[in-house]
């Protein structure tokens, strides 16, 4: 990494290209900045940097990061200074007396565009977000979540009005009936196709919640407000919504674009031990699937991640809200490259289906599903053996689902016909190859995907 400061220019750039074996994962400034304005100067020492957030697994950054070095109104108020770094992905804001981190990540669709934007506190941000034509605001929710975090949006939205409106909650509840009673309540209380849907809740709500606006008056805005870690790194990010049937899993759905998620971590705080794990397990996928740094930090570093470090937390958050990001803008309805965001899904799936979505949690459920992914790769002989080993570990460091002991492998395949993923009668599997790498199979022999599923349950019994 070479950095370099041109005086006569505005801007500074900060990174080159550099060979696969010197990856940099975080780079720092330091430099002074005199500014002169007639008799008036100020002094400002400036400290900036790119996070790993910023330079992802083996990316090309070149010239993507600058500083606004010109001088503008209002710059000879040394007590409060800011300079903002600007790439691809990230947003970076150093504030003289106290700096915040906010890293901003961009989903681009053919029809769409907006931010991911990952930062304590960016719930305040939610009344920018809402559009000036914008008409009554719904904010769809369930009891807890507002009872612990509603003065949150209330602040938010100021003088602004809005209706506040209760999903019970459940993944068992997400289901049609429920969406038609929201819907009922929104007409009652006046909604039109000006109007806003607000998600404020983990991932059963931003379904729920999404769909719901999708199919309102044939189509309406919507914000996603994750409180979940599972929701903040997957599921609020993208535009897929659903709701469940008794035969399986958001086969009744919709891609539906939000106008912004705003992802706050300070909203993990009030989860519970076993909600915040969940949510561990889906950034391990990302880690698996798509990169072997965030893979790195959830196999080496699981004490500081179980105690929620702070750093750490904002770390594999943001890392994960990036790959998802990527993932999205290069395949927006799941024709390609999202396929590999189903890693665990497909016998994960079943296993909620079984189990009638009482019994286990959505990460969960995808913890179970990886384990039976990775064993169907390893004999397969498509993921190497310490691959494979470090996957399983790193999957049993966060903890032991609830037990499987009531569960029969063979119901479990036999639900694979009614997966969604499953395309002209071939069950379509995401098998690890390498930690940040996978493929995707179909017409595997079903006595191997018996054996596999059955190692998984046995490792868990």
């Amino acid at each position: 990494m070479r950095s370099f400061l041109n005086k006569d220019a505005d801007c500074v750039a900060v990174a080159e290209t550099v060979a696969r074996r010197d990856r940099v994962g975080f780079m720092e400034l330091y430099f002074i900045v005199v500014i002169q304005r007639g008799r008036d100067s100020t002094l400002r020492i400036l400290r900036g940097g790119f996070f790993p957030i910023a330079l992802g697994d083996d990316e090309n950054r070149t010239g993507l990061g600058e500083l606004d070095g010109g001088a503008k109104t209002g710059h000879t108020r040394s007590d409060y200074k800011k300079v903002r770094f600007q790439s691809r992905w990230v947003w970076i804001q150093v504030h003289m007396v106290q700096r915040k981190v906010m890293a901003t990540f961009s989903v681009r669709t053919p029809a769409h565009q907006y931010d991911c934007v990952v930062a304590r506190g960016c719930v305040a941000q939610l009344a920018d977000r809402i559009p000036d034509k914008s008409g009554n605001v719904f904010v769809v929710t369930t009891e807890d979540v507002w009872d612990l975090h509603g003065r949150k949006i209330e602040q938010s939205l100021g003088s602004r009005s809005f209706h506040a409106l209760f999903f019970p909650g459940g993944e068992e509840r997400k289901r049609m009936v429920e969406v038609e009673i929201l819907a009922e309540q929104m007409v009652e209380l006046g909604a039109d196709r000006s109007s806003i849907v607000v998600s404020f809740g983990g991932g059963i709500v931003g379904d729920l919640a999404g769909f719901l606006a999708a199919i309102f008056m044939r189509g309406i805005s919507v914000i996603q407000v994750p409180t979940t870690l599972l929701a903040q790194v997957d599921a609020a990010i993208g535009g897929k919504t659903g709701a469940n049937l008794v035969s399986g899993k958001n086969l009744i759905g919709a891609f539906h674009q939000p106008l912004a998620v705003l992802i706050d971590p300070d909203l993990l705080t009030t989860l519970t031990p076993r909600e915040y794990r969940a949510g561990l397990y889906e950034v391990v996928k990302c880690g698996i699937i798509r990169s072997p740094r965030l893979f790195g930090i959830m196999h080496n570093q699981p004490h500081q991640v179980l105690a929620r470090d702070p750093a750490t937390v904002e770390e594999i958050v943001a890392q994960s809200v990036r790959i998802k990001a990527e993932v999205v803008t290069a395949d927006e309805k799941e024709s390609g490259l999202r396929r590999i965001l189903n890693f665990g899904h497909t016998l994960g799936h079943a296993l909620e289906a079984e189990t009638r979505y009482a019994h286990l949690l959505h990460g969960e459920a995808v913890a179970f599903g990886m384990r039976a992914a990775t064993h169907l790769g390893w004999s397969l002989g498509t993921c190497p053996e310490p691959d494979a080993r470090a996957i399983l570990e790193s999957i049993g460091a966060y903890g032991k689902i609830p037990p499987l002991t009531h569960i029969r492998a063979e119901n479990l395949v036999a639900r694979l016909g009614s997966d969604k993923k499953t395309i002209q009668g071939k069950v379509h599997f995401v098998l690890p190859k390498h930690i940040g790498e996978t493929e995707i199979r179909s017409g595997i022999d079903g006595a191997a995907i018996l054996a596999a599923t059955g190692q998984a349950l046995a490792e868990l019994a």
